[in-house]
Protein backbone atom coordinates (compact mmCIF):
# COMPACT_ATOMS: atom_id res chain seq x y z
CA UNK A 1 0.00 0.00 0.00
CA UNK A 2 1.25 3.64 -0.63
CA UNK A 3 2.25 5.43 2.03
CA UNK A 4 0.22 8.83 1.65
CA UNK A 5 -0.07 11.82 4.67
CA UNK A 6 -3.57 13.15 5.48
CA UNK A 7 -3.38 15.41 3.00
CA UNK A 8 -2.63 13.25 0.21
CA UNK A 9 -5.27 11.06 0.72
CA UNK A 10 -7.79 13.52 0.95
CA UNK A 11 -6.51 15.06 -2.17
CA UNK A 12 -6.78 12.05 -3.96
CA UNK A 13 -9.45 11.07 -2.88
CA UNK A 14 -11.59 13.62 -3.69
CA UNK A 15 -10.54 13.85 -7.41
CA UNK A 16 -11.91 10.96 -9.82
CA UNK A 17 -9.33 9.39 -12.05
CA UNK A 18 -6.50 6.74 -11.32
CA UNK A 19 -5.41 8.58 -8.25
CA UNK A 20 -8.69 8.27 -6.79
CA UNK A 21 -8.85 4.40 -7.71
CA UNK A 22 -5.66 3.63 -6.17
CA UNK A 23 -6.41 5.19 -2.97
CA UNK A 24 -9.70 3.23 -3.01
CA UNK A 25 -8.27 0.24 -3.70
CA UNK A 26 -5.43 0.74 -0.36
CA UNK A 27 -7.99 2.37 2.19
CA UNK A 28 -10.12 -0.85 1.27
CA UNK A 29 -7.16 -3.03 1.72
CA UNK A 30 -6.53 -1.35 5.43
CA UNK A 31 -9.94 -1.85 6.09
CA UNK A 32 -9.73 -5.03 5.46
CA UNK A 33 -6.82 -5.79 7.46
CA UNK A 34 -8.04 -3.73 10.82
CA UNK A 35 -11.67 -5.77 10.74
CA UNK A 36 -10.38 -9.37 12.03
CA UNK A 37 -8.61 -7.68 15.19
CA UNK A 38 -11.32 -5.03 15.68
CA UNK A 39 -14.16 -7.41 15.49
CA UNK A 40 -12.53 -10.46 16.89
CA UNK A 41 -14.28 -10.08 20.16
CA UNK A 42 -17.49 -10.38 18.28
CA UNK A 43 -17.05 -12.46 14.90
CA UNK A 44 -14.18 -14.64 14.96
CA UNK A 45 -12.05 -13.81 11.58
CA UNK A 46 -12.59 -17.95 11.18
CA UNK A 47 -16.25 -17.73 11.73
CA UNK A 48 -17.92 -18.28 8.04
CA UNK A 49 -19.90 -15.15 7.68
CA UNK A 50 -16.72 -13.07 8.37
CA UNK A 51 -15.88 -12.40 4.87
CA UNK A 52 -18.87 -11.54 3.91
CA UNK A 53 -19.55 -9.27 6.46
CA UNK A 54 -16.17 -7.72 6.06
CA UNK A 55 -16.61 -7.03 2.08
CA UNK A 56 -19.79 -5.56 2.99
CA UNK A 57 -18.27 -3.28 5.97
CA UNK A 58 -15.61 -2.48 3.27
CA UNK A 59 -17.77 -1.01 0.46
CA UNK A 60 -19.89 0.81 2.75
CA UNK A 61 -16.86 2.47 4.35
CA UNK A 62 -15.55 3.57 1.04
CA UNK A 63 -18.80 4.92 0.62
CA UNK A 64 -19.09 7.00 3.51
CA UNK A 65 -15.57 8.28 3.76
CA UNK A 66 -16.03 9.52 0.24
CA UNK A 67 -19.28 11.09 1.45
CA UNK A 68 -17.69 12.85 4.41
CA UNK A 69 -14.09 13.96 2.99
CA UNK A 70 -14.69 17.70 4.21
CA UNK A 71 -15.48 16.19 7.70
CA UNK A 72 -11.91 15.17 8.25
CA UNK A 73 -10.05 16.87 10.60
CA UNK A 74 -7.05 15.42 10.66
CA UNK A 75 -6.47 15.08 14.37
CA UNK A 76 -5.85 11.23 13.48
CA UNK A 77 -4.24 9.49 10.72
CA UNK A 78 -6.50 9.08 7.78
CA UNK A 79 -6.87 5.43 7.67
CA UNK A 80 -7.53 4.94 11.42
CA UNK A 81 -10.38 7.86 10.75
CA UNK A 82 -11.41 5.66 8.15
CA UNK A 83 -11.28 2.22 10.60
CA UNK A 84 -13.67 4.00 12.80
CA UNK A 85 -15.78 4.48 10.41
CA UNK A 86 -15.83 0.87 9.66
CA UNK A 87 -15.89 -0.70 13.18
CA UNK A 88 -18.76 1.62 13.55
CA UNK A 89 -20.70 0.31 10.81
CA UNK A 90 -19.35 -3.13 11.38
CA UNK A 91 -20.98 -3.38 14.66
CA UNK A 92 -24.37 -1.42 13.60
CA UNK A 93 -24.57 -4.85 11.52
CA UNK A 94 -23.65 -7.20 14.45
CA UNK A 95 -26.32 -5.19 16.14
CA UNK A 96 -28.75 -5.74 13.77
CA UNK A 97 -28.31 -9.10 13.88
CA UNK A 98 -28.17 -9.74 17.20
CA UNK A 99 -32.11 -8.37 17.72
CA UNK A 100 -33.75 -10.81 15.08
CA UNK A 101 -33.20 -13.24 17.55
CA UNK A 102 -33.30 -11.65 20.80
CA UNK A 103 -36.86 -10.04 22.33
CA UNK A 104 -37.81 -6.54 22.64
CA UNK A 105 -37.86 -6.98 26.37
CA UNK A 106 -34.31 -8.46 25.85
CA UNK A 107 -32.95 -5.74 23.23
CA UNK A 108 -31.12 -3.20 25.55
CA UNK A 109 -29.15 -5.79 27.15
CA UNK A 110 -28.07 -7.75 24.27
CA UNK A 111 -26.76 -4.42 22.61
CA UNK A 112 -25.00 -3.52 26.13
CA UNK A 113 -23.01 -6.51 24.88
CA UNK A 114 -21.51 -5.31 21.94
CA UNK A 115 -19.41 -1.60 22.43
CA UNK A 116 -16.57 0.16 20.14
CA UNK A 117 -12.87 -1.30 21.16
CA UNK A 118 -11.31 1.29 22.89
CA UNK A 119 -9.07 2.24 20.14
CA UNK A 120 -11.88 2.97 18.11
CA UNK A 121 -13.29 5.42 20.19
CA UNK A 122 -12.81 8.82 19.76
CA UNK A 123 -11.43 10.98 23.16
CA UNK A 124 -14.10 11.65 25.94
CA UNK A 125 -15.39 14.89 26.79
CA UNK A 126 -14.54 16.76 29.81
CA UNK A 127 -15.70 16.54 33.02
CA UNK A 128 -18.18 19.59 32.80
CA UNK A 129 -19.61 18.14 29.59
CA UNK A 130 -20.07 14.91 30.85
CA UNK A 131 -21.59 16.05 33.78
CA UNK A 132 -23.88 17.84 32.45
CA UNK A 133 -24.78 15.05 29.58
CA UNK A 134 -25.53 12.69 33.10
CA UNK A 135 -27.47 15.56 34.58
CA UNK A 136 -29.53 15.77 31.24
CA UNK A 137 -29.76 12.12 30.51
CA UNK A 138 -31.25 11.62 34.37
CA UNK A 139 -33.86 14.32 33.58
CA UNK A 140 -34.44 12.75 30.41
CA UNK A 141 -35.21 9.27 31.96
CA UNK A 142 -37.14 11.10 34.41
CA UNK A 143 -39.16 12.23 31.41
CA UNK A 144 -40.03 9.18 29.84
CA UNK A 145 -40.55 7.59 33.00
CA UNK A 146 -42.89 9.94 33.61
CA UNK A 147 -44.97 11.12 30.22
CA UNK A 148 -44.79 7.68 28.35
CA UNK A 149 -46.82 4.19 28.44
CA UNK A 150 -44.52 1.60 29.05
CA UNK A 151 -45.55 0.42 25.13
CA UNK A 152 -44.34 3.82 24.03
CA UNK A 153 -41.11 3.45 26.03
CA UNK A 154 -40.48 0.34 24.69
CA UNK A 155 -40.99 1.92 21.09
CA UNK A 156 -39.43 5.13 21.75
CA UNK A 157 -36.05 2.98 22.96
CA UNK A 158 -35.96 0.31 20.72
CA UNK A 159 -36.16 2.96 17.39
CA UNK A 160 -34.65 6.16 19.20
CA UNK A 161 -31.54 4.22 21.03
CA UNK A 162 -31.10 1.16 19.42
CA UNK A 163 -31.74 1.54 15.74
CA UNK A 164 -34.72 -0.69 15.29
CA UNK A 165 -36.42 -0.58 12.14
CA UNK A 166 -39.92 0.92 12.36
CA UNK A 167 -41.25 -2.41 10.69
CA UNK A 168 -39.16 -4.78 13.38
CA UNK A 169 -40.62 -2.96 16.26
CA UNK A 170 -44.12 -2.83 14.65
CA UNK A 171 -43.80 -6.96 14.79
CA UNK A 172 -42.52 -7.43 18.13
CA UNK A 173 -45.21 -5.00 19.86
CA UNK A 174 -47.94 -7.09 18.02
CA UNK A 175 -49.01 -4.19 16.17
CA UNK A 176 -49.50 -2.30 12.52
CA UNK A 177 -46.91 0.08 10.86
CA UNK A 178 -49.93 3.01 10.79
CA UNK A 179 -50.81 2.22 14.43
CA UNK A 180 -47.18 2.11 15.70
CA UNK A 181 -46.95 5.68 13.86
CA UNK A 182 -49.67 7.18 16.06
CA UNK A 183 -48.09 5.78 19.06
CA UNK A 184 -44.96 7.82 18.53
CA UNK A 185 -46.44 10.69 17.52
CA UNK A 186 -48.50 11.00 20.71
CA UNK A 187 -45.33 9.94 23.00
CA UNK A 188 -43.24 12.80 20.98
CA UNK A 189 -45.40 15.29 21.67
CA UNK A 190 -45.65 14.33 25.47
CA UNK A 191 -42.03 14.69 25.21
CA UNK A 192 -42.19 17.65 23.59
CA UNK A 193 -44.92 19.55 25.97
CA UNK A 194 -42.34 18.18 28.97
CA UNK A 195 -39.72 19.84 27.34
CA UNK A 196 -41.11 22.87 27.29
CA UNK A 197 -42.75 23.38 30.14
CA UNK A 198 -39.29 22.34 31.71
CA UNK A 199 -37.79 25.21 29.55
CA UNK A 200 -35.31 22.92 27.54
CA UNK A 201 -35.68 22.27 23.97
CA UNK A 202 -35.44 19.04 21.55
CA UNK A 203 -32.35 21.17 19.73
CA UNK A 204 -30.66 22.06 23.14
CA UNK A 205 -30.64 18.49 24.17
CA UNK A 206 -29.43 17.43 21.33
CA UNK A 207 -26.29 20.21 21.39
CA UNK A 208 -25.11 18.41 24.48
CA UNK A 209 -24.26 15.08 22.33
CA UNK A 210 -22.68 16.55 19.48
CA UNK A 211 -19.26 15.67 18.95
CA UNK A 212 -17.12 18.42 20.25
Amino acid sequence: MTTRTNEAWVAELGAPGPAQEAALADLRAAILAALPYALSGWLPPDDPGFSALAEEVAQETLVRVLGRLSTFEGRSRFTTWAQKIAVRIALTELRRRRWRDVSLEERTEADDAIEEPSWAADPGPGPETQAARAELLARVQRMLDEELTERQRRAMTALAMQGMPLKEVARRLGTERNALYKLLHDARLRLKKRLAREGLTPAEALALFADP
